[in-house]
């Protein structure tokens, strides 16, 4: 199968879970990027049987109400039983690097106050050690040099995300963000508290303190769906 379709695959398996384990009436919450959206998608024919979803980007915002579901904000609810997302990388223990679409802050809020967090992704996304895939960092604008020169002392390269004319990329909360390359995470947890540590970080995009609960993984034999143990 394509990548696409894989996504897909997971996306529907997805939804079936959702089905299955959040009880009717609940909210769920949605993540942003293609996989996400496949999983919108794949659940839309079922949204009446949901109050509404809380969503982690305007894109994916957007991508919700088209398909008719009412959007929430997370000031507005009580509970979140479930957070279903996608993943650039996640290890073997449910820890993950996020926020290639450049949403990570609104991913990881969300994702705190969900009682599970569903992390949905092709079979590539799967590592032995976190890394490969460039580690975001959700910054300040006025602080993106000095968070630069404390990425290259800890041996990453920092690369400011630009737009395709040049222009920095600004997220939804009007920031700036850093990929940092050349990185080889082997503690995810401790780095991730140290960068969160940095004056003038919004947020890193591991997802390690917080990692997922459960993965449904896409592969050419089909879903596997990995648990992971709470830490």
């Amino acid at each position: 199968m394509t990548q696409d379709e894989l996504k897909q695959l997971v996306a529907a398996e997805a939804a079936a879970y959702v089905h299955a384990n959040v009880p009717e009436g609940a909210v769920i919450g949605v993540g942003t990027g293609t996989t996400a959206n496949c999983f919108v998608d794949a659940i839309a024919s079922a949204k009446s049987r949901y109050r509404g979803a809380v969503s982690s980007s305007l894109a994916t915002t957007a991508r919700l109400e088209a398909h008719g579901f009412q959007v929430l904000e997370l000031n507005e609810i009580e509970s979140l039983p479930v957070y279903v997302d996608g993943a650039d990388e996640i290890d073997a223990h449910g820890a993950m690097i996020k926020g290639g679409g450049g949403a990570l802050t609104r991913e990881k809020i969300v994702a705190s106050v969900a009682d599970v967090f569903v992390c949905i992704a092709d079979g590539s996304k799967r590592v032995d050690v976190l890394g490969n895939f460039a580690l975001p960092i959700e910054v300040v604008p006025m602080a993106r040099t000095a968070i630069g020169r404390r990425v290259i002392a800890l041996g990453g390269v920092p690369v400011l995300r630009v737009n395709t004319d040049g222009s920095p990329f600004i997220t939804d909360n009007g920031n700036e963000i850093i990929d940092v390359k050349a990185l080889k995470i082997t503690y995810p947890i401790a780095l991730e508290a140290t960068v969160n540590g940095w004056a003038g970080v919004v947020t890193v995009g591991l997802f390690a303190a917080r990692g997922a609960n459960v993965c449904l993984l896409g592969t050419a034999g089909g879903v596997e769906r990995i648990d992971y143990i709470a830490r």
